[in-house]
This record gives C-alpha cells, sequence and structure tokens, in this order.
C-alpha cells in the first residue's frame, strides 16, 4: 500500500489524496453506526449517546475496531474513509473528524478520506457514520 500527495494538489490535515493498493484482500465494511452490540436497532432510543457528538463518535469507533478485527484488519490497513455527519456546520464536521483521528482507529483517517454534511442518517438522534474500506495481506 502506497500513500502520497501529489505537489501539485493542496496540503492536507493528515489524510492522503492518493492510496494505492495492490495484491492485497479488499475489506468493506457497512456504514457503523454509534449502536452498542446489546442495542435493539428497532428502538426508537437505539443510538447510543442521542445528541452527544463526542458518545457518537467513541462508539462507532469502537464499532468499526470490532468490525475490521472480525475480518483480520487493523485501522492502519483502512485505505478510505468516508464520514457523515448530521450537521451543516463545518466546525462540528472539523470537531467529530479530528475526535477520530485522536481515538483507537485514528490510523484509519490517514488515507484516501472525506467527511460529508448530511441532513440525516438512519437512525433517530444518529450524529455521525463511518464507512470503511480496508486491504489486508493474502
Amino acid at each position: 500500500m502506497t500513500r502520497h500527495n501529489p505537489v501539485d494538489l493542496h496540503a492536507t490535515s493528515g489524510y492522503h489524496h492518493v492510496t494505492i493498493v495492490e495484491g492485497r484482500r479488499l475489506v468493506l465494511l457497512a456504514g457503523q453506526c454509534p449502536l452498542a452490540a446489546d442495542a435493539d436497532p428497532d428502538s426508537a432510543t437505539a443510538v447510543t449517546g442521542r445528541g452527544d457528538l463526542d458518545v457518537q463518535v467513541d462508539q462507532v469507533a469502537t464499532n468499526t475496531s470490532i468490525a475490521l478485527g472480525a475480518a483480520g484488519a487493523t485501522p492502519a490497513d483502512v485505505i478510505r474513509a468516508v464520514l457523515y455527519v448530521a450537521s451543516s456546520d463545518p466546525a462540528v464536521l472539523g470537531t467529530a473528524w479530528d475526535r477520530f483521528l485522536a481515538s483507537t482507529i485514528g490510523p484509519a483517517f490517514h488515507s484516501a478520506g472525506t467527511v460529508v454534511g448530511v441532513t440525516c442518517l438512519g437512525y433517530p438522534g444518529q450524529l455521525v457514520e463511518l464507512d470503511v474500506t480496508a486491504a489486508v495481506e493474502d
């Protein structure tokens, strides 16, 4: 896996514009939501930390780590991360991104990635969802 930033593109805040992967097994995770393992997804209160961005980011980081581990991957194996945040405020988007960078899955945010502000996510009270793709050695 090779990550780089072409000199003709703007500087980044730690991620890389380009990630190239050769000869690896691809791992695609479903969007990871802020639901605890014992949550009832049909419940109106299923989301952990409803309305609390930090709590939700922490739960999503935990869930992503578990899902990556189940596939034999680590955050360092992530080749693309797409972060969805239910907000149109750039400061809120930045806060979510920064908290993920500081989390146990922070290395997942050094490859190609983006953060997207959206109007809503799948569960009532959900503020954040993370979609990652990883590539692991065969």
